[in-house]
């Protein structure tokens, strides 16, 4: 307030809390950087793995919805079928509010779960070789892009400045 006028706001401190108002809101945003562009493409090479073929004919979709021919539908896919879902919820659909919102919390939820959906894409491939069954090139890829998509959730969620 000014001496002159008691009812006029103090400018300065208007200032102050503006600029309290822009810190507040930056910590909690992230600065993705270049690894917006790597963990976009990853995402991107994750929704191809899910439209190639996983196994018994089916792909990525149609082994999450249970649809599909062969043995997609039976007890020998249910890990596959929540690696499919894992892949998709954590993989695709939560990067892809990461990258819109940068917000931290939503960034330490894709990086644990990338790591969930990544050991069980792991589980997912070793149950199908270990069934005897087939094993196709989406499953694996979709894998590796769920390993890039974790590592690079888990790098810009540890790269948060303390705060004191």
């Amino acid at each position: 307030m000014t001496a002159g006028r008691p009812d006029s706001p103090d400018p300065e401190d208007a200032l102050a809390r503006e600029i309290d108002q822009v810190e507040r809101r930056a910590a909690r945003t992230v600065d993705l950087g270049a690894r917006a562009l790597v963990v976009a493409v990853a995402v991107f090479v994750l929704i191809v793995g899910q439209i190639l073929p996983w196994f018994g004919g089916a792909n990525g979709f149609e082994v999450l919805l249970g649809t599909g021919s062969g043995d997609a539908t039976g007890k020998a896919s249910l890990v596959p079928r929540l690696f499919a879902a894992t892949s998709v919820l954590f993989g695709i659909l939560t990067s892809a509010l990461a990258l819109v919102t940068r917000r931290w919390a939503v960034t330490w939820v894709c990086a644990f779960g990338g790591w969930f959906a990544s050991v069980d894409g792991v589980l997912a491939i070793w149950s199908r070789q270990s069934s005897g069954g087939d094993l196709g090139i989406g499953m694996i890829v979709a894998e590796v892009a769920t390993v890039v998509i974790a590592i690079q959730w888990f790098r810009t969620a540890w790269s948060r400045p303390h705060q004191d």
